[in-house]
Order: C-alpha cells, then structure tokens, then sequence
C-alpha cells in the first residue's frame, strides 16, 4: 500500500533514496520496511531492492536508501512472477513460528507480528482480530466487531487438510507493488513482510491483476491445499477490513459480504 514519500534517484550512486516525511510514524516504518525487503533479498529467488540503510532526517521524518533498479515498461511477466514468488514462499521459512522480528505496518495500520506457533491463532488474533478492534475505536461499528469475532472463534474448520508452514510472504502484493527490471523480470517492492500461511499472500489479489497463468505457475511450485476456495476469501478480508480503517465506509460493504458468507457457511 503507498506511503506519503519523496523518491530521489542518484545514478553515480545506483540507489535510491526515499524519504517519508510522516513525523505521526517516525523511523519504524522504514525499520520494518527494510527488514523485510532484506529477508527477501536473502532468499535469492525474486528479485527486489536490496535495503543499505534507514534512518531517521534530522528535520523530522525518515529515510531508507537502497539498490537502484531500473524499471521497465510492464509489471512483468505473470508466469515468471507466480513461480518466483512460489519460490521465495518456498525458500523463506522460520523455526519461530508465524510472525516477524518486529511489528511493521500495513499502508499507515500497525501490523502486529508477535510470534505465534498456530497460524489460526496468529490470523485471528494479529490480523483480523486487530482490524476489527481497530473498527469498534475508529467507527464504533459494533455489527462489524461483533459479527467479525463470531467469525474470528469459529474459522478453524477451514483450515482442516491444509499445510500451513511459516512462509516469507511479501504481505502487501497489489498491482502498485509489483513491476519489472529493464529485462522483463517481475520486482516486488514496498512490502509489509512476516512468516505466514502462504495463501495469505493472496490476500490482495482484488487489485493485483494476477492472471490464471500466474497461479498456475505459482501451484506446479507451491501445490494448491485442500480447501483453498473455501478459504481464499477470508484472506481478502484482513485487507478489506483494512482499507476501511485507512479508507472509510466504501470498503465496508464489501468486508460485511464476506463475515456474512463465512457466518453462513460455517452455521456460526
């Protein structure tokens, strides 16, 4: 999800420098952003801007400089992308748990990563549990908070006959985070990055334009899990709930379907 930022390209020094001038958010954005970009450089499987350094501006504000990539004219190719993310989803684990080293964001929303060894617990809890708080202070929307919690204690049945590892997943994969080097290479950039399911990773697909060469490529790596269908959707719904908080009522609608849906399927 974009941030408010400054992007200043400096070619004898092949990096880029972005500056966020939020003094609300301070340096832990870029930390998180940093860390995360790091982990998956550190995979060796698709490719992204290698983090140097971040900071804090003396005149408020923070800085993150990392590699130059030089952009070209599409967001890649579908195929390539699917099977270089299923390879980092592959690649990047975690003896810890479900989680990350430290809570970062998602857009401007906290996103909190405490270790968790039971990925049901952790989706619950430090996604859509989180979010729906976020909605009974923000808006106190009761039926949302109430209807999401029901949900939130009653999901585990969706998860039966599935796999659920601690993958590296870049946590925030929209269109506007996804684009390609000057040799048609996908590149993923800006992430909001922790070990989780993998399906979640999907979780924005609503605005990322992955086309059905791009799962298919993403499955003969990373097989698809029984149940998927069913769950696919609970995954959009972090970010839905998400968007609302950042966004306002528009989302709404579209988050309510979903609690509803499940609600009815699991005779919650």
């Amino acid at each position: 999800m974009p941030v408010p930022s400054l992007l200043r390209q400096t070619d004898c020094r092949r990096i880029y420098c972005i500056e966020n001038w939020s003094r609300r958010i301070g340096p832990s954005m870029f930390e998180g952003e940093a860390l995360g970009l790091g982990a998956m450089y550190e995979t060796g499987t698709i490719h992204v801007p290698r983090p140097f350094k971040v900071g804090p501006l003396p005149t408020g504000g923070s800085f993150i400089i990392m590699e130059f990539i030089e952009f070209g004219t599409s967001r890649g190719n579908q195929p390539v992308l699917g099977k270089k993310l299923a390879e980092m989803h592959k690649a990047g684990k975690s003896a810890k748990g479900f989680g990350f080293d430290v809570d970062n964001t998602i857009g401007s929303t906290p996103q909190i990563n405490t270790w968790t060894s039971d990925w049901v617990q952790f989706y619950g809890e430090h996604r859509l549990g989180y979010q729906l708080k976020l909605a009974l202070e923000q808006y106190g929307d009761r039926s949302v908070y109430d209807k999401g919690q029901r949900l939130v204690k009653s999901m585990g049945p969706l998860f039966e006959g599935a796999v659920r590892e601690p993958c590296l997943l870049h946590g925030d994969l929209w269109s506007g985070n996804i684009s390609s080097d000057k040799n048609g290479e996908p590149v993923i950039l800006d992430p909001a990055c922790y070990y989780g399911h993998n399906e979640a990773e999907f979780g924005m697909s609503w605005c990322a334009g992955f086309s059905g060469a791009f799962y298919d490529a993403y499955f003969k790596v990373m097989p698809k899990q029984p149940g998927y269908e069913k769950r696919r959707d609970i995954y959009l719904l972090y970010h839905y709930l998400n968007h609302y908080n950042l966004f306002g009522s528009g989302y709404r609608s579209s988050a309510m379907s979903i609690i509803d849906d499940y609600l009815r399927m699991l005779n919650a």
